[in-house]
């Protein structure tokens, strides 16, 4: 076996990993993250800030991709009242980085059988550290204050609202409560941010380790790989062919319909957190929302036409279908990917493993990918004016967008699904060589 490895003048083993291997590791994913989300917002349009607010912009949203967090703030006098509210995953960036930050960390490790957990915790701790840097200079860089015209919140910005220039008045009288501007900004939360984004850190090595087949592990875990690493690999495999598949329909999309800044906005920026919201609800998941207001989501239409409704609407196949019919397809995209991944799982496994073992390994395995969909790709926004707390007078300003899952039934009916197709991959592996031997009859 190849291990690689140095000793120094005292014949001490050195470690094949040190601070310029986390270095790499680190700089790397930050820059494959900023460079992503820079791209999707200026495909959105975003460079045109005022203020040079866009590198601070891209900032913001990489500190959201780490798992970070970024607080809202208004202000529009002492009589009128800001309130606004965002929380968002833009799941592009974050694969982006956690892909290119997973390769780094298990890097040094490849060629190895076994590692010792206080090597791979030493080794995890020098990604981290640095990491926290990252973090905490993306974190001061994440602060910006917009200054909305006042003109802009009376709705009658044109001096024409009505046609006949005298309006109704309502308009003039916000204007006057305002003043002269209102003003809205962002700032990233570095206590929460650096939290947050050392326990996004701590998942994604984890799961690289989980994923990994070459990876080390303590001696003491290796018993485990055999049961855990196929399901878990079988899992990711799903998830990046998914996504690749999103890419492609949006390329389709792009060369088809035409709007190809819009569509390379949402690719770059939150592909993963519709076609994983796809999945689930090909699998039979329901999930729930709205958009009201002049703001919206990087989404199909047939999406923001389910969910522009004035009470909670339901997204589902059946709510779907109704707007477009080939929503259907999504079941069939569904069914395919997931007996894939039973496949998949199947063939890596070792063949003395029963199909009824097989079930259920894939059906914990699709119920936790689900929950951490469910988990990433749920998202809430909501700015509004009110005047001493009471009703909203932002006009055409106020806006509210969310969308969550139905998280109890979507993992049940995960189960359900993993425990049927991963029996089917069982059986249909059993004809393919795989590693072990044969189960005896």
């Amino acid at each position: 076996m190849n291990v690689r490895a140095s000793n120094d003048k005292t014949g001490a083993t050195r470690a094949p990993h040190g601070w310029r291997d986390a270095l790499v590791a680190v700089l790397a994913a930050a820059l494959a993250m900023l460079v992503t989300a820079a791209l999707g917002l200026w495909a959105a349009g975003a460079a045109g800030l005022p203020g040079g607010a866009f590198p601070r912009v891209v900032a913001a949203v990489v500190v959201m991709a780490a798992g970070g967090s970024v607080g809202l703030s208004g202000d529009a006098g002492s009589l009128v009242g800001a309130r606004a509210g965002l929380s968002v995953l833009p799941l592009s960036v974050t694969l982006a980085g956690a892909l290119l930050l997973a390769h780094g960390f298990l890097r040094p490790l490849r060629h190895r059988a076994v590692a010792g957990g206080r090597e791979l915790a030493g080794w995890a701790g020098r990604v981290a550290v640095l990491w926290l840097v990252v973090l905490v200079v993306l974190s001061l860089l994440a602060r910006h204050t917009f200054t909305l015209p006042a003109e802009s919140l009376t709705g009658d910005g044109t001096g024409d609202g009505t046609g006949d220039g005298t309006g109704d008045g309502s308009g003039d009288a916000l204007g006057d409560v305002v003043g002269d501007s209102a003003r809205i900004g962002f700032r990233a939360e570095i206590p929460s941010t650096l939290l947050l984004g050392l326990l996004w850190l701590a998942g994604v090595l984890f799961l690289a380790l989980l994923v990994s087949r070459r990876a080390p592990l303590p001696p003491r875990l290796v018993r485990f790989q055999e049961t855990v690493r196929p399901a878990a690999s079988a899992m990711v495999a799903l998830l990046l062919v998914s996504v690749a598949l999103g890419v492609v329909a949006g390329l389709v999309v792009m060369v088809v319909r035409g709007h190809p800044a819009q569509t390379l906005a949402v690719i770059l920026l939150g592909l993963p957190n519709l076609v994983w919201l796809a999945f689930t609800v090909g699998l039979g998941a329901s999930w729930e929302g709205k958009v009201q207001g002049p703001f919206g989501l990087p989404m199909p239409q047939v999406l923001d036409s389910v969910l522009r409704t004035p009470d909670l609407s339901t997204v589902n196949l059946r709510t779907l279908a109704a707007q477009d019919g080939r929503v259907w397809w999504l079941l069939v995209v569904a069914a395919l990917l997931v007996l894939g991944a039973a496949f998949l799982m199947a063939v890596r496994s070792p063949a003395r493993t029963r199909p009824w073992q097989h079930a259920l390994h894939l059906a914990v395995a699709l119920t936790l990918t689900v929950l951490l969909i469910g988990l990433t790709a749920a998202l809430s926004a909501r700015y509004g004016l009110s005047l001493l707390g009471i009703g909203d007078l932002g006009g055409g300003l106020d806006g509210e967008v969310s969308l969550r899952p139905r998280l109890w039934t979507a993992l049940g009916i995960a189960f359900l699904w993993g425990l049927v197709a991963g029996f089917l991959g069982g059986i249909a592996a059993s004809r393919v060589r795989r590693r072990g031997e044969a189960a005896p009859d």
